[in-house]
């Protein structure tokens, strides 16, 4: 079941005169797919420690064109100067405010369908995945060409503002043809109240390819963060992630990669900050298909006051994927004895011949180590400070590009001495 309030909003859109009713089709069924499957709620296994009752009683309306940015509006408050950066200000993309790098090739959603013969491989589509297909603004693909190293740096800065509950559903299409290779840092930022992103984004990264990717959540902690992303791996790419999420009252990715080549990498990791009463969930799935790849998964939580927090990570082995090799690791640091941490990080193997492990902690910061600390002349908060960094420095550190590095420890420190 679904809110009443998005029918008008599914009528809105597609009425709108500037979208190609070639694309109405795709939309209708993803929205009549929507209807039928519903919204999840806590009775459905994926769901059942995230509660999503503010969409069905907030009345969220998609961004109209009084949303757009001001005349004047500097991104260089966001940081990371020296990048090459693609803006979405309230869910549009603003071509005045970006740049493009030599080496990759723009689509809109529509081109990129048209180019592709309307042949797209969809992914498996979670509730979701429906909702932002049926809201999808016009989107964009970025491909970058065979054998192309772009080597700047390209920025996708999700900017919200305003007071009003806006949906927003930015659909991005990357490939990554072979041999090619892009670093790549979706960013969240901005004030805004009650503001739902529902975006998604769909890589497919051929042979050889490399792909790293920074996902920064740090927008308003009055918003919802929906981040819906896919992975396609062919034989022998490579795909390393890293999330820092900080912001968002209600955040959440759902990531899921598909090691379909031989001899795919896929590196998954994340570090959730999360304080007062926010609720920051990973949902993580990769699934071997292929023979002699290998993953990881490697997510950390520092849950504080009345937080919660969800790792639900999960390594599929298929039939005939032999010489896996497959890790999943969830260490959890409780800040508050009110924060909750649950965690469920699992293995399905359907072949032998593979490696696979995975654990979790949950726990508080150690008594006997603060103590010691504290014997060396640093005071309580500067002794917390130093463990809490400690906990968390082996996801930063993982970070290869020194100005992300540098941004992410910067508003880690921030969140350290606001909240200790």
């Amino acid at each position: 079941m679904i809110p009443d309030y998005l029918n008008n909003e599914f009528e809105k859109i597609i009425s709108r005169e500037y979208f190609s009713k070639k694309i109405h089709p795709v939309r209708k069924k993803a929205y009549r797919d929507l209807n039928e499957q519903g919204l999840p709620n806590k009775k459905w296994e994926d769901w059942r420690h995230t509660d999503l009752s503010i969409i069905n009683y907030d009345k969220f309306r998609i961004s109209e064109a009084q949303d757009a940015p001001p005349p004047k509006i500097d991104i260089a408050e966001y940081g990371l100067k020296s990048f090459h950066t693609i803006v979405f200000y309230n869910g549009h993309f603003q071509k005045d405010l970006s740049s493009i790098p030599n080496g990759i090739k723009l689509l809109s959603n529509l081109e990129y369908m048209e180019f592709k013969n309307w042949k797209v491989n969809q992914p498996k589509m979670s509730s979701f995945d429906l909702l932002n297909t049926a809201f999808m603004d016009s989107g964009m693909c970025l491909i970058i060409k065979k054998e192309t190293n772009v080597k700047i740096p390209l920025r996708i800065l999700f900017i919200c503002s305003g007071n009003e509950e806006i949906m927003v559903s930015p659909r991005i299409h990357i490939d990554l043809e072979k041999s090619s290779s892009l670093n790549l840092v979706e960013q969240h930022v901005g004030k805004c109240n009650k503001y739902l992103y529902n975006g998604s984004i769909i890589i497919n990264i051929e042979e050889k390819a490399k792909l790293e990717h920074i996902r920064i959540q740090n927008n308003s902690k009055s918003t919802i963060n929906m981040g819906n992303l896919h992975i396609e791996q062919r034989t022998k790419s490579n795909y390393f992630f890293v999330q820092y999420a900080v912001g968002s009252q209600l955040g959440r990715i759902n990531l899921f990669a598909n090691l379909i080549g031989k001899g795919a990498n896929c590196s998954l990791n994340g570090l959730s900050l999360s304080d007062n009463k926010q609720h920051l969930d990973a949902h993580v799935i990769t699934n071997h298909k292929a023979s002699h790849c290998e993953s990881s998964q490697n997510f950390k939580f520092i849950l504080k006051d009345r937080s919660t927090g969800v790792f639900n990570g999960r390594s599929i082995v298929q039939h005939g994927a032999v010489k896996t090799d497959s890790s999943q690791s969830n260490k959890n640091l409780l800040l508050s004895d009110n924060a909750l941490m649950n965690s469920n990080p699992q293995l399905e193997i359907y072949t032998d011949d593979v490696k696979c492990s995975h654990g979790s902690s949950t726990g508080s910061l150690e008594s006997d180590a603060l103590f010691y600390i504290q014997s060396r002349g640093l005071d309580q908060k500067a002794a917390t400070s130093l463990l809490v960094l400690g906990f968390a420095s082996k996801i930063i550190e993982i970070i290869k590009n020194n100005e992300i590095k540098d941004y992410v420890t910067y508003h880690f420190d921030q969140w350290i001495n606001q909240n200790n």
